[in-house]
């Protein structure tokens, strides 16, 4: 059986990247952090776009690129559980993203940061980075990168890996 770490998940198009953000969003819950890294045009905010319909929240799915984050409350009929998307390439070092009070969000929220590698892992010990990038040949590919006991179980089941 292969690590979770070693698998890299191929994402043809845009709709390929959703859903993989649907997968995954289906598997989160209060508490989590997840950290989204790769280059611009990587598929991020695509990713985030899947989370969130995976999460069953409500509202259009953007960049919070000017506005640092967003928060978005379940739909009628969800899971319960609020994300909170943030974009960290604006922010000027731990001080900034402090002001955010994510700490307190990950209490009773999922908590997604695009750009946070580097800055956002020291919210919480138990974290998932998922590493995105994108080939030659346009294609993105994901790979995992869990930090604490519960994502490898969670991550397989929804992978089906």
């Amino acid at each position: 059986m292969s690590r979770i770490e070693d698998i890299a998940v191929e994402l043809p198009d845009v709709t390929d990247t959703v859903e993989f953000g649907r997968r995954l969003g289906e598997v989160l819950r209060a508490g989590d952090l997840v950290l989204l890294s790769g280059p611009l045009g990587a598929g991020k905010t695509a990713t985030v776009r899947g989370i969130a319909a995976g999460m069953g929240v409500a509202g259009q799915v953007n960049s919070p690129t000017f506005v640092i984050a967003r928060v978005h409350r379940p739909a009628p009929g969800g899971r319960g559980v609020p994300l909170v998307h943030v974009d960290a390439y604006r922010l000027n070092g731990l001080d900034e993203l402090d002001d955010l009070d994510l700490d307190t969000d990950l209490t009773d929220a999922a908590v997604v940061v695009e750009w946070g590698e580097g800055v956002a892992e020291r919210l919480s010990e138990d974290h998932l980075i998922v590493r995105l990038d994108r080939r030659q040949d346009d294609v993105r590919v994901a790979r995992f990168e869990p930090h604490g006991e519960s994502w490898e179980s969670r991550l397989r089941a929804s992978f089906d890996v």
